[in-house]
């Protein structure tokens, strides 16, 4: 019997803390997602536009910043950035910054990229990373959560766009930093960024699975 008792006093223990721990995060997405549906030909480690064609990001040169803004159809927080992203597009674009919004549900596909796209009026090009490939080399945790490289294709900022929101669900009435276009105004200036580091808030990539 004693045996017993502690054998079941394990298993609820270890349940409830897998319940807590998961009751912290609050994605959009369910956690099973399927894994990428890839076209013949291609591998789930590369970038795809709307077009289902392979995407190097560093096939183009002599821009002088790459930015990605790692992004979902379905979370409020990005898409809530749509305005901002516009504004960053039309002033640093000029200036030599290449900016995409990299689509990270691997469920999405390109037909449903592209209507965000216009839904949204986004003058950027939209990419596809099924495979979480640049999530993983960018380090990106959430959406939106932007990566600034610069002409050597080193990272110069990654975190949130601005200030607007504090926690998940909790925003300002308007942001009072913003850190992704000071990054992005050090980084075609060739000056190191201030603040190179910021914690993003929104919606976990964590929860899409790939398997």
């Amino acid at each position: 019997m004693a045996r017993n008792h502690w054998f079941w006093a394990g298993i609820l223990a270890v349940v409830a803390a897998s319940t807590f721990g998961c009751a912290r995060q609050e994605p959009v997405a369910s956690s099973t997602a399927p894994a990428a549906t890839i076209l013949p030909g291609l591998d789930e480690s590369q970038l795809l536009d709307v077009n289902d064609r392979s995407f190097d990001l560093w096939e183009e040169t002599g821009a002088h910043a790459t930015v990605v803004i790692f992004t979902r159809a379905d979370c409020p927080v990005s898409n809530r950035y749509a305005p901002e992203l516009r504004r960053l597009y039309h002033e640093f674009q000029p200036q030599g910054a290449r900016i995409f919004l990299v689509y990270v549900d691997p469920k999405e596909t390109s037909d449903s990229v592209r209507k965000h796209l216009e839904e949204y009026d986004y003058p950027c090009p939209g990419l596809r990373d099924p495979g979480h490939r640049l999530v993983r080399e960018a380090g990106a945790t959430v959406t939106p959560e932007a990566v600034v490289f610069d002409a050597q294709q080193k990272i110069t900022y990654r975190g949130r766009i601005d200030n607007l929101y504090t926690d998940f669900g909790k925003a300002r009435d308007e942001a009072t930093t913003h850190e992704l276009a000071d990054a992005l105004t050090a980084t075609l200036a060739g000056k190191p960024v201030v603040e190179p580091e910021t914690k993003a808030v929104g919606c976990y990539i964590g929860d899409l699975a790939k398997h």
